[in-house]
């Protein structure tokens, strides 16, 4: 095994999950913002994903959005669900330390 440590920040932000998935379900193109009659019809996919989720309900979570630094110096972002309940956390910004490990086994 073959472990390799990264150190960024993470910043803590209560939202809608059924949002996201939502606004992942309207699958724009760059062809859709290619005019603004393209533009116009991929704005109006967003308002009614938008609408549809609003009208549901939608259940609540915090969300961590993660960002560092690869080996490369490429900047790396992505998100943990961290649950409906708020993080025992005093700020917003928090530190994170990502831990990546290689495994022989496939």
């Amino acid at each position: 095994m073959f472990r390799k440590e990264f150190h960024g920040l993470a910043r803590v932000e209560k939202t809608v999950i059924d949002l996201a998935k939502g606004l992942a379900e309207a699958k724009l193109s760059p062809q859709d913002l290619s005019n603004p009659v393209s533009f116009q019809i991929a704005f109006s996919k967003l308002y009614e994903a938008l609408m549809k989720i609003m009208e549901g309900g939608g259940k609540s979570s915090y969300v961590a959005e993660v960002r560092f630094r690869d080996s490369l110096g490429n900047l790396i972002s992505f998100a943990v669900d961290l649950g409906s309940q708020p993080p025992p956390f005093s700020s917003r910004e928090v530190k994170a330390r990502i831990i990546v490990e290689f495994l022989e086994d496939v």
